[in-house]
């Protein structure tokens, strides 16, 4: 082999690695910026999440009672069971009146009373309507803003569009992982505790799982 076609081969060699080297690169910053908040908010929730049973909180209830317009009553129709969502009409008149959104929200109906379980991250919440009165009794209890977070780290009851995120933003950590990886693994020659610390990071938990969690 000729020293030309050897050095044609390095110089090749050198220019392919170049190129994994920037696109590695471009992934790698791309998904740690877009990952970047929601990975800090993810790991503060989780110590708070981890230690929850230490951090005290104050539950605040509030209360709220009012009578349902005798129109709206009688347009609640006559379904005695199942589950399903409140008229339009009768949904709006409660969101103005208790500053509740209930849209497209499905209520457990029977003859006597519409029941709407409200739960939402950090809070629980529940709503009634007596069928022959038309009397609403509507009941939060906040849990404060670490419950907030908690909740949303999670997932419990945030909706689709939080689920979304969660799978999106997931998807950026794995992309940050593994361009990581390899670029641990093309820097590896001149950085000889790459793979021991790779090994801490895998050896740790499993010998904690292994020892520990019974």
């Amino acid at each position: 082999m000729s020293r030309s076609t050897t050095e044609t081969d390095i110089a090749h060699g050198q220019q392919r690695r170049g190129f994994w080297l920037r696109t590695l690169h471009n992934w790698h910053w791309i998904s740690s910026a877009v990952s970047l908040i929601g990975m800090l908010l993810f790991a503060l929730s989780g110590i708070t999440l981890n230690h929850a049973a230490r951090i005290e909180a104050e539950p605040k209830t509030v209360q709220r009672t009012a009578t349902l317009p005798t129109p709206l009553l009688k347009a609640l129709g006559t379904r005695a069971e199942g589950e399903a969502p409140l008229p339009q009409a009768a949904a709006d008149w409660l969101d103005a009146q208790l500053g509740i959104a209930l849209r497209g929200r499905k209520a457990e109906w029977s003859e006597e009373e519409l029941y709407l379980s409200l739960p939402s991250p950090g809070a629980d919440a529940w709503l009634s309507i007596d069928r022959g009165t038309g009397a609403v009794e509507y009941e939060r209890t906040d849990r404060g803003w670490i419950a907030y977070f908690n909740d949303l780290h999670k997932g419990r009851n945030s909706g689709p569009a939080w689920s979304w995120f969660i799978d999106i933003f997931a998807v950026a950590c794995v992309v940050f992982c593994v361009t990581g990886l390899f670029l641990l693994q093309m820097h590896a020659r001149q950085r000889r505790m790459t793979w021991p610390y790779v090994g801490l990071g895998l050896v740790v938990p499993v010998l904690i799982a292994l020892l520990f969690i019974h």
